[in-house]
């Protein structure tokens, strides 16, 4: 685990893991958009951190970064997939252009992120990828179809990854954060542009502006960054690792509430049987 290629380290978990992970002694490529806001970075590590500009949605960019991650410290052991961000619309309001460029960093980009370090894992047979969900894939809120649904292929993909890639030696695992101190809430969050009324009691409730928790969020982003590697490095790493108190009750929830529903329809389910 001695190199860690980390994206959306400008702000949030990317940012605590990238520090988390340079001071455990590992060396850490520190990915942003806008290199300016990690360069301090560079100054605190100088020896250990590798900053890089990467557009997870530009093949160009990814290709780049992880040829200039293998140059400096020579392969990369563990690759996490960060950078996201979300978006609130009623599923009639989302735009095809938003809904696109969302996909396309939430989930295409992480794939094409997996398919640059995969071949260099395999030849070693080690390393290990990390894939930053979300609750919402466990239960989708109103507002979120589209957002959770970029978390749902994400975890979807992930798991086929994980049993594709174990035999090899690779690990797979994918977090997921219940609400952190983050700014996912914030700058992170984003909207469609098309209001509808009829929608005003259900996805209307949750737009911008009506979201008052940033700020008050349970999670400790620097915590979190410290569970994920610790998760990462046991032999016994989970699939699926939920962060924060909010995250264990709300997953806890989701179970229920599926098994009740699976319960009351067994039988019934059943009768599709030649």
């Amino acid at each position: 685990m001695n190199t860690w290629l980390i994206t959306g380290c400008s702000t949030g978990l990317g940012r605590s893991l990238a520090q988390a992970v340079l001071k455990r002694g590992y060396h850490a490529v520190v990915t942003a958009r806008d290199v300016e806001k990690v360069k301090e970075f560079q100054q605190d590590f100088p020896e250990t951190a590798l900053i890089l500009p990467l557009d997870v949605t530009d093949d160009t960019s990814i290709q780049q970064a992880v040829r200039a991650a293998k140059e400096r410290f020579g392969e990369i052991d563990v690759l996490v997939n960060n950078a996201g961000y979300g978006y609130r619309a009623a599923v009639e309001e989302g735009e095809s252009s938003d809904t696109a460029r969302l996909f396309d960093t939430n989930f295409w980009g992480p794939i094409a992120l997996i398919k640059e370090v995969l071949p260099d894992m395999r030849a070693k047979r080690s390393g290990a990828i990390i894939n930053v969900s979300s609750i919402a894939a466990l239960r989708t809120a109103p507002g979120s179809g589209y957002y959770a649904a970029s978390k749902c292929a994400l975890e979807g993909m992930s798991e086929g990854l994980r049993i594709e890639t174990a035999p090899l030696g690779i690990k797979v695992m994918t977090v997921e954060p219940g609400a952190f101190r983050t700014d996912f809430a914030g700058r992170s969050l984003t909207q469609s542009g098309i209001v509808i009324e009829d929608y005003a009691e259900t996805a209307g409730t949750r737009r911008i502006g009506k979201d008052t928790s940033h700020g008050t969020q349970p999670g400790d982003p620097d915590k979190g960054a410290e569970l994920i590697i610790k998760a990462i490095e046991t032999e016994d790493t989970p699939f699926r690792l939920l962060l924060g108190s909010d995250a264990v009750k709300f997953a806890d929830d989701v179970l229920e509430s599926r098994r009740n529903e699976y319960d009351k329809w067994r039988e019934f389910s059943c009768k599709s049987d030649f």
